[in-house]
C-alpha cells in the first residue's frame, strides 16, 4: 500500500506547482495539522503558520515523507467519509427519503409534479419557462427573453449575428442576423407547461396533503420597478404615495421625496383598511335597515295603490249606477208621455171611425130612400132622415190634437254642465267620510 501511494505521489510531483509547506524541519516527522486539496494538488499547511512559505528548503526524501503522511491521512478521511455517506444513504433508502451526499442532510422525496417542474425550469432565470420557449442546437431549452438577454450581454454590438454558450452544457450557439428569433420554438415543452398548469389548478395547487409546492412561475415573483427593470420594489414613496425601488430614491424621480419601508407603510395601510372595513360593517347595518324600510315602503305603496284603485273603481261604479238609474227614470218619463199621447190619438181615431161609419150608413139609407121608395113611403121617412143627417153633420166637428202634439223636444237633456264637471273631476283632499257624504247627496238628487 505504501509503495502504491508513493508511486502515485511521484507521478503527481510533476504537476505540483507552488506547494506550500508550513512547519517543516529536516528530519522531523511531525504531522501537519490541516489538509486541503485544490485542483488535484496536495497542500500541507499548519494552523500556526498557515499561508507562509518556510525559509529552509526540504530534501526530496523529507518532502516525500510529508506528502506520504498527508496522502495517507487524506485517504483515511475519504474512506471514513465514504463509509458514513454510504451508511446514511442506506438509512435514507430504508426510510423512503433522499439524502444530499455533499451535505449529509436528509431531504424530502420529490413528488411527480415537483420533478416535472424542475425539468421545466429555465437554467437562467431558474423559474418555469415563459412562452415562447426556444430550443438550442444542443437540444436544451431557454425562455426566449432569457436567451435574448444572454445573447445581448455576449454580443452588445451585434448586427449580423453572434454567439453565446448554452448555460447548461456550454455548447457554443452561433446565431445569424435574426438573433434568438431565428431559433425554433419548442411547442412540445409549451404544451407540457400548459398541461402542468391545468393539472396544478385542477388539483388545488398541491397533492391534497399540503406537500406539493405552489406553481413557481415568473408571475409569482415580486413586482419589479418599471423604471429599473432589474430592481425589486422595496421602499414606499410617502410623498407620491407609490411603491418604488431604491434606485429611484438614489438616482430617479423620487430622490427628493420622503420614503419609508414597505413594512411600515403596509402595516399602516392595513390598519387603515381594517378601520375602513369596520366602517363598512357599521354602515352595512344601516344600509340593511334602510333596505328593509324601503322594502316595507314599497309593499305599503303597492297595498295602498291597490286599495285606492279598488275605491276608485267603486266610485265610478257608483256613478255608473246613478247614471243608469237616472237614465231609467228619464226614459220612463218619456215612455209615459208617449203612451198618453198615443192613447189620446187612438181614442180620437176610434171616435172618428165610429162617426164616419154612422155617416156612411146614413148616406146609404138616404140614397136607397131616394131611389127605391114610393112617394108615400118617401114622405113618411124623409123627415126623419133629414133630421138625422143634420145632427150627424153637426157632430162631425170634434176636438182635434193641438199643433205640435206629436213633438217630444221638451225631453231634450242638457248635460254640458255635468260633462264639464266630469272633465274637471279629480282626486280631492277630503277624507273618505266627506266623499261618502257627497255621493249620498248625489244619490238623493
Amino acid at each position: 500500500m505504501k509503495a502504491l501511494v508513493l508511486s502515485l505521489v511521484e507521478e503527481e510531483e510533476g504537476r505540483l506547482v507552488n506547494r506550500e509547506v508550513s512547519q517543516v524541519s529536516c528530519g522531523s516527522r511531525e504531522e501537519p495539522t490541516s489538509l486541503s486539496r485544490a485542483k488535484g494538488n496536495l497542500c500541507v499547511t499548519s494552523s500556526e503558520n498557515q499561508g507562509q512559505v518556510p525559509k529552509a528548503k526540504c530534501t526530496q526524501g523529507q518532502k516525500n515523507g510529508l506528502v506520504y503522511k498527508a496522502t495517507r491521512i487524506n485517504l483515511h478521511k475519504d474512506k471514513r467519509k465514504q463509509g458514513s455517506s454510504r451508511t446514511l444513504k442506506e438509512r435514507s433508502e430504508k426510510k423512503g427519503t433522499n439524502m444530499d451526499i455533499q451535505t449529509g442532510q436528509v431531504v424530502r422525496a420529490l413528488s411527480p409534479l415537483e420533478s416535472l417542474e424542475k425539468q421545466l425550469s429555465c437554467p437562467i432565470c431558474l423559474d418555469m419557462f415563459t412562452k415562447p420557449v426556444v430550443i438550442l442546437p444542443c437540444q436544451h431549452n431557454l425562455c426566449r427573453g432569457c436567451a435574448n438577454d444572454l445573447y445581448d450581454s455576449r454580443n452588445p454590438y451585434h448586427f449580423s449575428g453572434g454567439i453565446f454558450r448554452c448555460p447548461t452544457c456550454r455548447f457554443e450557439v452561433v446565431l445569424d442576423r435574426h438573433g434568438v428569433y431565428g431559433l425554433q420554438r419548442n411547442l412540445l415543452v409549451e404544451n407540457i407547461i400548459d398541461i402542468y398548469k391545468q393539472q396544478l389548478e385542477s388539483s388545488g395547487g398541491g397533492d391534497g396533503d399540503g406537500n406539493e409546492p405552489p406553481l413557481k412561475a415568473k408571475d409569482a415573483k415580486e413586482p419589479m420597478c418599471q423604471e429599473h427593470e432589474d430592481e425589486r420594489i422595496n421602499i414606499y414613496c410617502v410623498t407620491c404615495q407609490v411603491p418604488t425601488c431604491s434606485m429611484c430614491k438614489v438616482f430617479g424621480k423620487h430622490k427628493d421625496c420622503e420614503v419609508s419601508t414597505l413594512k411600515n407603510v403596509c402595516e399602516a395601510q392595513k390598519a387603515e383598511l381594517k378601520n375602513a372595513i369596520d366602517l363598512l360593517a357599521a354602515s352595512k347595518g344601516c344600509v340593511q335597515a334602510t333596505l328593509a324600510q324601503l322594502e316595507d315602503a314599497s309593499k305599503a305603496v303597492e297595498e295602498n295603490s291597490q286599495r285606492q284603485k279598488q275605491r276608485l273603481g267603486e266610485k265610478f261604479d257608483l256613478l255608473y249606477a246613478i247614471l243608469e238609474e237616472r237614465k231609467a227614470q228619464l226614459l220612463e218619463t218619456i215612455s209615459q208621455e208617449q203612451d198618453d199621447k198615443t192613447a189620446l190619438v187612438r181614442s180620437l181615431v176610434h171616435e172618428y171611425g165610429q162617426k164616419l161609419q154612422a155617416s156612411t150608413t146614413l148616406m146609404e139609407k138616404a140614397s136607397q130612400s131616394l131611389n127605391n121608395s114610393s112617394v108615400a113611403e118617401f114622405l113618411i121617412s124623409a123627415k126623419q132622415l133629414i133630421t138625422e143627417a143634420k145632427d150627424t153633420a153637426k157632430n162631425s166637428h170634434i176636438q182635434r190634437p193641438e199643433p205640435g202634439f206629436e213633438k217630444m223636444d221638451h225631453f231634450t237633456l242638457f248635460t254640458e254642465d255635468v260633462e264639464a264637471m266630469l272633465v274637471k273631476m279629480d282626486f280631492g283632499t277630503g277624507g273618505d267620510e266627506d266623499d261618502d257624504d257627497d255621493y249620498e247627496e248625489a244619490e238623493e238628487e
